[in-house]
């Protein structure tokens, strides 16, 4: 079974942070924790990136999210909804 996983990240950003966020999200999948990552409008602020992964793996890949925000400081960039 598969769990969602829903990223909520600013729209206007830095090349810098830009480049952060394209990190995280190519670890996601270069870890196989996803094949694909989509995207969405969330209002003239936000998109919310979204990912499916098994259902197992979904404690694992909230640490590798939570620790990549933390070293990258993104806190205020990027927000975990689930």
């Amino acid at each position: 079974m598969n769990t969602t996983i829903r990223l909520r990240i600013r729209k206007e950003l830095d090349p810098a942070t830009e480049k952060k966020i394209i990190r995280l999200k190519g670890g996601l999948i270069a870890r196989n924790f996803t094949d694909i990552i989509y995207f969405d409008d969330d209002g003239e602020d936000f998109y919310i990136h979204y990912f499916t992964t098994e259902t197992s793996r979904k404690s694992e890949v909230s640490e590798y999210i939570t620790a990549c925000i933390a070293n990258a400081m993104l806190s205020d960039v990027v927000m975990v909804l689930g």
